[in-house]
């Protein structure tokens, strides 16, 4: 089953990914940040997340990362790019970024909207 229809449970540890019940958060490092690319969008797709407008293209997708010099003041913001219930980002690391995080996010879960933009606490 897809997990946007058949959402991880919580306390979920499986090859790389985890998940709270409310987030499911999973790593692509391919060969360069294409490859990366490609292997998430291919797995939002394969997951049920086909309809979530995302970025069409890399180039495209990077323009969602934030400036190095603007990173101090984004300590709380997402490096990357946000649509529910999806979250693709940037994790920290050295020059050369190849590696993409994926976040989802419970869609059935009581008061997600409000969660999932930071408006309420994301404890279940």
């Amino acid at each position: 089953m897809p997990i946007r229809t058949d959402f991880p449970p919580a306390h979920l540890t499986d090859v790389g990914a985890t998940c709270d019940g409310w987030e499911y958060t999973t790593r692509f490092a391919g060969s360069n940040l294409e490859h990366s690319y490609e292997m998430l969008r291919a797995f939002l797709q394969e997951e049920g997340y086909g309809d979530v407008p995302i970025p069409a293209t890399v180039k495209e997708l990077l323009m969602f990362k934030a400036p190095k010099r603007l990173r101090q003041f984004r300590l709380f913001d997402d490096n990357g790019y946000v649509h529910n219930p999806v979250k693709i980002l940037f994790p920290v690391q050295g020059p050369h970024t190849r590696v993409l995080e994926l976040r989802l996010y419970n869609e059935q879960a009581t008061d997600h909207l409000l969660r999932f933009h930071g408006i309420i606490s994301t404890k279940p």
